[in-house]
């Protein structure tokens, strides 16, 4: 390394004494306004014609962030991390010391924001209805939350393994007796929650029942499937909630038509 330093200068050195005897020995050749060069003027020129240092750009220097700017990103990215995982925690333990009333406000929740979900889209130009959703999250937290906490303890006791055999026993039991059982309890309440008369609710279920049980058996198989398989039980009535937020949009919207009188016909619309 230091012989290579040693040769540039020694380089460097021979190249400035041959630029300054070629630039010599021009002076002498030309005059500057009819005079004889002169050394000052030699000099002058000599001046002109080397390049200063800062005529040469100036390397730019990269910009690193400080140590303290690297710890204080990593310890935000870290706290929201610590967050969420204490949210999740706290679920979980509330799942296991008062599993009831987690899964009834956790029903409660999603039928809210399934039907404004369900008001803001489906019904866009009606006037919102805050007894409606009302209704809805008093279902789910009175009567859906405890249900599904009740039938999935059920078929877990029934059928503990999570075999294909299995699997399909819980979905062929859950499309069979609770879900239609649970659209009837549903459409039932909310009418009678809005004022229809015994005969009023059975028109309505003559006309609502069949279509909505039809369009369960399309949605539901996939969603129980996945829920029986690979969900542990005590996170099963969590997770068929997320899945029935779609479906619950679609419940609100059936159980906000028009009410039927005793021979079919429409009486008015809610």
């Amino acid at each position: 390394m230091a012989t290579a330093l040693l040769k540039n200068s020694l380089l460097r050195a021979h190249c400035d004494r041959h630029f300054t005897y070629f630039a010599w020995k021009r002076s002498f050749k030309y005059t500057i306004s009819g005079q004889a060069a002169s050394p000052s003027n030699t000099a002058n020129r000599l001046h002109r014609l080397r390049l200063k240092h800062s005529d040469f750009p100036k390397p730019k220097h990269m910009e690193f962030p400080s140590p303290n700017t690297i710890s204080s990103r990593f310890s935000s990215t870290t706290s929201s991390s610590s967050q969420k995982f204490r949210l999740v925690r706290w679920y979980l333990n509330s799942l296991n010391n008062r599993p009831i009333a987690t899964k009834s406000i956790t029903a409660a929740l999603i039928y809210t924001v399934a039907d404004l979900t369900s008001q803001t889209t489906v019904g866009w130009m009606e006037q919102y209805e805050l007894m409606r959703t009302l209704r809805m999250a008093g279902y789910g937290f009175l009567i859906l939350g405890p249900s599904l906490h009740y039938w999935y303890n059920f078929m877990s006791r029934f059928f503990p393994k999570r075999d294909l055999l299995s699997t399909f026993k819980k979905m062929a039991l859950g499309q069979t007796f609770y879900g239609p059982a649970m659209t009837v309890v549903f459409f039932s309440v909310n009418a009678a929650l809005q004022g229809e008369s015994g005969s009023e609710i059975v028109a309505r279920l003559k006309r609502d029942l069949i279509p909505t049980m039809i369009n369960g058996i399309l949605y539901w198989p996939v969603c129980d499937f996945v829920t029986f398989k690979f969900i542990p039980v005590h996170l099963q009535p969590l997770v068929i909630n997320s899945f029935s937020y779609l479906w619950t949009v679609y419940m609100t919207y059936m159980a906000s038509l028009a009410k039927v009188g005793p021979s079919n016909g429409l009486v008015g619309a809610e």
